[in-house]
């Protein structure tokens, strides 16, 4: 298996009314030893931080052909925590319910476990605007694209809000 590392953060303006975007980087090294790169992002209309958050996962593990290890790496406590701290397992065993209530985002996380299902993950929590290079960039990615002008509607996607 490839050993991938994937880079990601999200952003959104005016949470959840204004535009979001998410950015991602894909790392490996091939056989040889060369370093491959692929950058990933999209801006949509109306989103909010998490739903951000969660979509550069997910369009970093769509990007995969085939099954990896993959190592995670995020400022969003709510992705890391989610599968560090079990909150999934607890939430997938009482139908998406958490402590709180109904789990917020259940489309996403839905896909997000569908798109993580070939490969090995792990998840590595680092602090947001505190220098580090990846996570620096994916936020200029993440921000890039909510400030673009080719937005997307999140029309495709089940805007489960808890309720």
């Amino acid at each position: 298996m490839l050993d991938v590392t994937l880079y990601t953060d999200g952003s959104a303006r005016g949470n959840p009314e204004g535009p979001g975007g998410y950015g991602a980087v894909l790392h490996f090294v091939d056989s040889r030893g060369a370093l491959h790169e692929k950058e990933l992002s999209a801006g949509y209309r109306r989103t909010t931080n998490n739903r951000m958050e969660l979509m550069a996962v997910i369009a970093g593990l769509e990007a995969l052909t085939k099954p990896c290890r993959v190592e995670v790496v995020s400022d969003s406590r709510y992705v890391t925590d989610a599968f560090n701290q079990k909150w999934l397992d607890g939430w997938l065993a009482h139908n998406w319910r958490g402590a709180s209530g109904p789990v917020k985002n259940v489309d996403l996380w839905q896909r997000l476990l569908r798109a993580a299902s070939p490969h090995s993950l792990r998840f590595t929590w680092v602090r947001g605007h505190a220098g580090h290079p990846e996570n620096e960039r994916c936020d200029k990615l993440a921000t890039s694209a909510a400030d673009g002008q080719n937005l997307l509607t999140d029309e495709g996607w089940e805007c489960y809000d808890g309720k």
